[in-house]
């Protein structure tokens, strides 16, 4: 993205920032191993080709069903029930129907916190065994960002003359239940703050937009932050990375009742990175608030002064999968929908998209930009062509000053020919 500065009639190009392309750190994929030697799922996510779960093995008689904690007396806490209505099986239901039935044991055994939990026998007689726990495992997660707790897992299977008689799943977890509980309460304290801003009878649009705006404008990206991979580091610390803003997102909109989900795979570098699939009237979009943040991309260069950059750019917000593909690339367990509408894109949306340099809606744009009180715009084009038109009228032919006044300061903008949008904004420096 290339940023400058308009003063008088004259260009003036500030400098060149550069573009942050590195996703998220590769530790951030979720588990992809298989069986083999014991590993925290924190090693996994460092290395996650080798690192796997415990595996045990035994040909001995599987012991009676598991107990489940609380049936001994102690209290049993649960997370994943409380309020689980709003909660989007978007990974669930990408799953077969036998799949399924674990995925409830591992969902029910995660949620309370329980030890050991036997995985149905109903799975192992449709043909499942402990290959099968991996995938499971990680959409159980995908689907649910309020399993901050969970660390990883480990199993045990019985077989007998070679046939697998049953399966016991273990949970591992980064902390105790209380201290848990104690977490919980104080992600859904933020977590309601943040809710507090939208109203109910909002718009699907009006509260993927408005979460995409809340969580860029009350979050900073830290790769030294802690708790980074969960929602605790958002609501709580204000400091994450890609994982953690995009189950935040998930967590805030399914409380919406927007449906939305986790999406795992690489950016343009080959690194880790998460964001999320919404549906918006129907239709799905891809929405990227850690993208969205300006802070996180871009940085300019030693010993050249910040141009104040508005926070939040909107090339991430709801956009379709052609769009996405520039600078992303889908991976994960679960198969993605090809998002295609244009409706719910923020450009589209905010009449900010032009087919070719229409004088009439760019003033449109501006004279709503100012009478909402903004203090930047941005322009989207439909292609190359467009970009290039705009671009040249805009900066090249000094045009920019027909619409926004540089009375108060200096015009900078920002213009990003991958995603062939334009940022203009008045800035104090002279």
């Amino acid at each position: 993205m290339k940023k400058g500065a308009l003063t008088g009639r004259f260009v003036l190009l500030l400098f060149l920032l550069v573009l942050l392309w590195t996703g998220c750190a590769a530790s951030e994929l979720f588990w992809e191993g298989g069986a083999g030697e014991t590993a925290s799922l924190e090693a996994a996510l460092e290395n996650p080709q080798t690192a796997v779960p415990k595996q045990e093995e035994t040909d001995a008689q599987p012991p009676g069903e598991t107990q489940a904690s609380g049936e001994s007396g102690e209290e049993t806490v649960s997370f994943l029930w409380e309020g689980a209505s709003f909660v989007s099986h978007f990974a669930f239901d990408s799953l077969t129907d036998a799949q399924k039935q674990w995925y409830r044991d591992i969902e029910k055994s995660l949620g309370a916190m329980e030890e050991t939990a036997r995985l149905s026998q109903e799975g192992i007689e449709a043909g499942l065994d402990e290959t099968c726990i991996d995938q499971i495992f990680q959409c159980v997660l995908i689907d649910h960002p309020e399993l901050f707790y969970v660390e990883g897992y480990t199993y045990t299977k019985y077989e007998r003359g070679g046939s697998l008689l049953a399966i016991d799943f273990s949970g591992t977890y980064s902390m105790d239940s209380q201290s848990a509980l104690t977490r919980k309460e104080a992600i859904e304290a933020g977590a309601a703050v943040y809710l507090s801003g939208i109203a109910a009878e909002s718009s699907e649009y009006e509260k993927v937009k408005y979460v995409y705006e809340t969580l860029i404008r009350n979050t900073d990206y830290d790769l030294n932050s802690v708790d980074n991979q969960n929602i605790y580091s958002v609501f709580v610390n204000h400091l994450s990375v890609c994982q953690g803003y995009a189950k935040a997102a998930q967590y805030l909109l399914n409380r919406l009742g927007v449906e939305c989900t986790l999406v795992m795979g690489t950016v343009d570098t080959g690194e880790g990175h998460a964001w999320n699939l919404v549906k918006v009237d129907g239709s799905y979009y891809y929405v990227d608030a850690t993208w969205g943040d300006a802070s996180y991309r871009l940085e300019s260069p030693e010993g050249v002064e910040d141009a104040h950059m508005p926070d939040i750019n909107y090339d991430y917000l709801c956009v379709t999968t052609r769009e996405l593909l520039r600078t992303h690339t889908l991976g994960g367990v679960v198969p993605m929908p090809e998002c295609t509408a244009v409706e719910a894109n923020y450009y589209v949306r905010e009449g900010a998209l032009f087919t070719s340099y229409d004088r009439e809606q760019m003033k449109a744009l501006f004279d709503r930009a100012a009478s909402q009180g903004k203090s930047d715009v941005t322009v989207k084009c439909s292609d190359s062509a467009c970009f290039q038109e705009i671009l040249s009228a805009l900066i090249e032919g000094q045009e920019i000053f027909d619409y926004l006044s540089s009375e108060s300061g200096t015009i900078a903008y920002a213009h990003n020919e991958k995603q062939l949008s334009l940022t203009f904004w008045v800035t104090n420096e002279q």
